[in-house]
């Protein structure tokens, strides 16, 4: 199996859970505000097959990792009814940021596992390190390791990436991501309605220049280079 296969293999690993659970917060976080919708529809669960979309959950980042494109994908969007929530506007926030925060969570809980994958085990610094330069392209990095941790790092560290990119990129404030709806709940009820209205051809444009610019990496970019210096210096 070449590199690249292998890194789109378990980037697309990464990427499923990361759905699930960004999707799993939601529908936690809206029942916990007294909208039980999503739980009556089975959402609140860590079952990916509950989540996720075939065509954008699967065949969309598969096509895109391959001819490589950044990885695009969504999952099923959890349904909220805001009626149902006890404080709409404070609790709609919340059940909105529940996703990417789960995003955060999980890349601060794989790079706790790296972690400890580094101090405890014999190989274990050689095996992070690797799976950092394997997941960067690095020519001299392999899976080639004999002990399991090595796979194991590397799909670590690839939920790591995946995760800091999906929770910055679910805050940029365009329809129909995070942020957009976050964007939102501070706009006077006039302009809601004018922006609910563009909202699709808003977030088509912007989503076509999003993704064909820089713009997303200025965000993400400093906060994986954090987490880097973290696994090189604890």
């Amino acid at each position: 199996m070449s590199q690249e296969t292998a890194l789109v293999l378990f980037e697309f690993v990464a990427l499923i859970f990361a759905f699930t659970f960004h999707e799993f917060a939601h529908a936690w976080t809206a029942s916990y505000f007294g909208d039980q919708t999503a739980r009556m529809m089975g959402r609140v669960t860590l079952n990916p097959i509950k989540h996720l979309d075939p065509i954008g959950s699967v065949v969309l980042p598969l096509l895109s990792a391959f001819t490589h494109m950044p990885l695009l994908g969504w999952a099923k969007p959890t349904p909220v009814t805001t009626r149902n929530l006890r404080n709409i506007k404070r609790d709609d926030m919340l059940v909105t940021l529940a996703g990417p925060a789960s995003n955060l969570l999980l890349a601060i809980a794989s790079l706790i596992l790296l972690l400890a994958i580094k101090h405890i085990f014999k190989t274990g610094t050689d095996a992070v390190f690797n799976a950092v330069d394997f997941r960067h392209g690095l020519v001299d990095a392999s899976l080639s390791g004999t002990s399991v941790i090595y796979p194991l790092s590397l799909l670590l560290y690839c939920s790591v990436v995946i995760n800091i990119v999906l929770a910055i990129f679910n805050l940029v404030p365009i329809p129909p991501l995070d942020g957009s709806r976050i964007l939102r709940n501070f706009l006077p009820y006039n302009i809601q309605q004018s922006y609910d209205n563009m909202s699709g051809i808003i977030g088509i444009v912007a989503f076509l220049i999003l993704i064909r610019t820089p713009i997303l990496g200025w965000f993400y970019m400093p906060l994986l280079s954090i987490f880097d210096h973290l696994i090189v210096l604890l």
